[in-house]
């Protein structure tokens, strides 16, 4: 009896630390703050992607939302400060745009070996983006 009732509780114990575990780390674009946005993935595995609107009086404001871009090989991942420093990138980016790729500057410091060795989520972003355009992208 005792056995039964000690295992009863281990077993509940363990439901609900998993059902915790994925309602605490299930990452949604749309709960970050607009600091994180950009260059981040969500649980499902899309892109987050910072977009702009016009609120009341002209002001411009900001919001995280989930974009149907799909990264086949991650999930739940904030971009470090630092990857997007290697690959000279801004938190502050709206949208999801190949037009950086139009720079060599900037595909210098995507092909540099930090970007390009310790940053994939970014490397995956921007290889995608020149891929359907018709480039390679090559360290």
């Amino acid at each position: 009896m005792a056995a039964a009732l000690l295992k009863m509780i281990a077993l509940f114990a363990l439901s609900t630390l998993l059902i915790l575990n994925g309602a605490l780390g299930d990452l949604m674009c749309e709960e970050l703050p607009v600091e994180l946005c950009a260059y981040a993935i969500n649980r499902a595995g899309k892109r987050c992607v910072l977009e702009n609107y016009v609120a009341r009086k002209g002001m411009v404001k900001y919001q995280c939302k989930t974009s149907e871009v799909v990264v086949e090989t991650m999930s739940e991942w904030i971009e470090t400060q630092a990857c997007l420093n290697d690959c000279g990138l801004d938190r502050k980016a709206v949208g999801i745009s190949s037009d950086y790729l139009l720079s060599p500057n900037f595909v210098a410091k995507l092909c540099s070996q930090p970007c390009f060795s310790y940053c994939p989520n970014i490397l995956d972003l921007y290889s995608n983006l020149a891929q359907a355009e018709g480039n390679i992208l090559y360290a």
